[in-house]
């Protein structure tokens, strides 16, 4: 199995993406290959005295920035880590493409480069975030910020066969994030998706609001892009400016310092509980190919994390699984 990983796309990059990649490699054992300035990416790999032969370069000399337009940047940049490391899975050349660049640029290139599943208009990265009661599933968290309400209920197909079959829940429940939880409440556009799941085969369960995202309420959680990703933004936050609090007023008297000795391994599991390292990246559900879209902060543990992901999601063959549930729902 062949992993094609970009090497310059994250807030660290290449360093630490060269370093997730050594990591995983030796773990693994699968072959990588670094997309990015052959100039740059050699003298790091060195660095990390890797004598393995199971990471290559394959050179590409620009780089789409995390502040450039996506899908400016993927016409005018052909050479860019993002475009060619795509390319290279679309030649077949690799099984799945990692990054941590932007986000918009790797799904406007796996749309244009290895194009959509049939049946599906459009991608939406799915993330498994923890909750009360296990694992939930939120789609989309930033692919698709103006969705049509047939898009959602494509990721809501998509989305339980990922529980049915690689999660092992036969009948997991699907909800849709919305202001409220009575139907009168919401846009149009969630109104009319509301009506399309109500109709549909899946396990719809209703509007859910904000305050269920880890509630463990639904196992599977619809939104567009643009709610979706500040949602995941703002719990980014929540978590870390917990973390500070929690520090600083343990560490504010003898009697919390005492106490935080007693409590460090239960805040150690916390905290790894919540870290969107040890999830490693989110499926770009829809494409045909396997994508995985890390975040743009992601550290060593992330990048190698988000290598095993793809590595797991070539296995299982997925996308097979996808093209089965909209053939079924088709019929219905």
């Amino acid at each position: 199995m062949k992993i094609i990983v970009d090497a310059m796309g994250g807030d660290h990059a290449p360093r630490v993406v060269i370093e997730g990649a050594v990591a995983a490699a030796k773990e693994y054992d699968i072959d990588i290959v670094l997309v990015g300035d052959e100039a740059v990416i050699s003298p790091l790999l060195n660095k990390c005295k890797y004598k393995g032969n199971r990471i290559l370069v394959h050179p590409a000399k620009e780089v789409i920035g995390m502040c450039e337009s996506a899908a400016t940047s993927v016409r005018r940049k052909r050479n860019s880590s993002i475009v060619v490391g795509m390319n290279l899975v679309k030649e077949g050349k690799g099984d799945a493409f990692v990054s941590a660049g932007n986000t918009g640029a790797v799904v406007c290139a796996a749309t244009l480069g290895l194009g959509m599943l049939p049946g599906i208009e459009r991608p939406g990265i799915a993330i498994i975030t923890p909750s009360v009661k296990g694992i939930s599933l939120i789609v989309d968290v930033g692919a698709n910020i103006d969705p049509k309400p047939m898009q959602l209920l494509q990721y809501g197909i998509m989305a339980d066969a990922y529980f049915r079959y690689i999660l092992n829940n036969p009948n997991p429940s699907v909800g849709l994030l919305n202001i409220g939880e009575e139907e009168t409440k919401g846009t149009e556009f969630v109104k009319e998706t509301r009506e399309l799941l109500e109709k549909s085969s899946l396990n719809f369960i209703g509007n859910i609001e904000g305050k269920d995202l880890f509630s463990g309420k639904s196992d599977i959680i619809l939104c567009d892009g643009f709610v979706g990703n500040i949602a995941l933004k703002v719990t980014e936050c929540v978590v870390k400016t917990m973390q500070v609090f929690l520090k600083r007023h343990l560490l504010s008297n003898p009697l919390g310092k005492l106490g935080l000795v007693f409590l460090k391994p239960s805040f150690t599991r916390f905290k790894k509980d919540m870290d969107y390292a040890e999830y490693g990246g989110a499926l770009l559900l829809g494409i045909d190919g396997v994508v995985i879209i890390g975040h743009g902060r992601s550290s060593l543990k992330a990048i190698k994390n988000a290598i095993r992901v793809a590595k797991e999601e070539v296995e299982r063959k997925f996308n097979e699984k996808i093209l089965e549930a909209i053939g079924k729902t088709c019929e219905k």
